[in-house]
């Protein structure tokens, strides 16, 4: 288990570093987005490459970020329900969800998705659009994003195995820090009390 333990911390390192580098991403987009903006209005005119390096950059946060964003467990979750379970139930469904199907999809997406990479390359495939960009880089996203998931969730299963074993803390960890919510409603809470004791 310490092994296993200690490839999980490699992954979650892995895509930890990935979701800082590509934080600077959505910055480069903004720019090159707000840039063009300008341009096309001020002089009337525009660049097909720019326009097609903005969704690009969209492609690579969307992307190379669904691993760090599974590492954060910023993922869609019904908080509503999740909350209402005990810890080891939680893990369960999670281990399930990886297994039957993040794992199988990631998989799929791999497979699929790297033929057309190939082609791309092997072709030198271009934009159809006038002065755009080569392809693969963008096709090439697909496989890596998928790869990077498809190691965050093995990180994930390692942990949800080794809590369920008694080996770490709750990955989870629900219950153990108040959330947003919890913080807001507690203050709401302490004002409504000390409003009421004003009164009286």
């Amino acid at each position: 288990m310490n092994f296993l333990l200690k490839t999980s911390r490699l992954i979650d390192a892995l895509n930890h570093r990935v979701g800082q580098a590509i934080i600077w991403l959505v910055l480069a987009a903004v720019l090159i987005s707000a840039g063009n903006a300008i341009v096309r209005k001020a002089f009337n005119t525009s660049s097909n490459a720019l326009l097609e390096i903005q969704w690009y950059l969209f492609s690579a946060v969307f992307l190379l970020g669904a691993g760090y964003a599974f590492l954060k467990n910023a993922h869609v979750r019904i908080d509503f329900v999740s909350n209402r379970l005990s810890p080891k139930m939680r893990n369960w469904i999670d281990i399930v969800g990886i297994l039957v199907f993040l794992g199988p999809l990631c998989a799929i997406l791999i497979k699929l998705s790297w033929p057309l990479f190939e082609n791309a390359w092997t072709s030198g495939e271009m934009s159809q659009n006038a002065g755009g960009l080569i392809r693969w880089p963008v096709l090439l996203l697909i496989p890596a994003g998928m790869a990077l998931l498809l190691a965050q969730a093995v990180s994930e299963l390692i942990k949800r195995i080794a809590f369920l074993r008694g080996a770490i803390a709750d990955p989870l960890g629900h219950g153990e820090e108040p959330t947003t919510e919890d913080e807001l409603a507690r203050e709401i809470e302490e004002h409504a009390r000390h409003a009421d004791e004003e009164i009286r």
